[in-house]
């Protein structure tokens, strides 16, 4: 698992209008071979073929059913069965989703090549992938919203090369062994004993954590709650400081507010996202956030992919 990489595309970075450089709400993740994407607003398959990042979905995460975050997903699963696909595809979301799913089926007609699944989650329901685990939380937008955690399994501890010699272990295979779990036998001085994986390994480290917010209000509680210590938190941040207000109005966080849940959650990069078609120039956003947050602000363009990478 340590090999696996993990990356995050920034398909689409607007708030509820497309502008001229920016496309609706979509962000694709490729954690090892799976993708999945968290959000498919219009425009979502040129942008893929933009990024050059396929169109191979595992699955699709929704969070809430306002159309600047689905309308993409009914072109792209007839694209994906003009092209042939014929794994199944589940989509994940809020209430409402089966309705939703219907309806596409609905639209396409007969022309789905490919079963299409819907799974209704809410706070605290998770989906079990080989290797990492999403979770959903609450948002507050004012309809029945989720944000999502993507965390990995834990790492085994780092493995004490010296140690094991001393212990009588070659080098060679039984290393391998001993990091994947297993007790091996061994001899040294003419005796033969057992040599324990926590004879020889440290204690164990977190995976690499996630977190997308999708369209909210400020909740820290809820982001501290399921995101402590995220590598990435991808935040709604459709307004600057001046539209506070507005921002209440409409159940969205302003990028100051952003600041203040990344500085909580002890992330270690905030991502400012679903900037209002208002601002031309995001430079008063990031400014805003690092009042609040002293690590990496990113206000990315679409089409910006980030590796996350591993801290230890």
């Amino acid at each position: 698992m340590s090999g696996e990489t993990l990356q995050v595309y920034f398909l689409g970075t607007a708030g509820a209008l497309p502008t001229p450089v920016r496309n609706p709400s979509c962000i694709m993740i490729r954690r090892g071979t799976d993708t999945l994407l968290f959000d498919c607003g219009e425009g979502a398959q040129q942008q893929m073929m933009r990024a050059r990042c396929g169109f191979t979905i595992d699955a699709i995460f929704v969070s809430h059913w306002h159309a600047d975050h689905f309308l993409g997903i009914f072109g792209l699963v007839q694209t994906m069965s003009f092209n042939g696909r014929t794994e199944p595809l589940t989509i994940y979301g809020p209430s409402w989703v089966h309705d939703f799913v219907e309806t596409v089926k609905k639209v396409s007609r007969f022309n789905l090549k490919f079963t299409l699944d819907s799974v209704e989650l809410e706070e605290g329901s998770w989906v079990r992938f080989e290797g990492y685990t999403i979770t959903a939380f609450a948002a507050s937008h004012g309809l029945p919203a989720l944000g999502y955690v993507l965390e990995e399994d834990p790492r085994p501890g780092r493995f004490d090369r010296e140690h094991a010699i001393e212990l009588g272990v070659p080098a060679g295979p039984l290393f391998g062994r001993l990091q994947r779990g297993e007790t091996v036998k061994v001899t040294k001085d003419g005796e033969e004993r057992e040599v324990l994986p926590s004879d020889v390994m440290g204690e164990p480290r977190p995976g690499r954590k996630v977190v997308y917010t999708g369209d909210t209000r400020p909740i820290i509680p809820a982001l501290v709650a399921y995101g402590k210590n995220a590598d990435l938190l991808i935040h709604d941040a459709t307004y600057d400081e001046s539209e506070k207000a507005r921002a209440a109005e409409f159940y969205h966080a302003t990028a100051a507010q952003a600041g203040q849940a990344a500085a909580a959650m002890n992330a270690r990069t905030l991502v400012l996202t679903h900037i209002s078609s208002r601002y031309t120039d995001t430079s008063a956003h990031a400014a805003e956030a690092k009042a609040a947050f002293t690590g990496t602000i990113v206000v990315p363009d679409d089409l910006l992919m980030l590796d996350v990478p591993w801290q230890n």
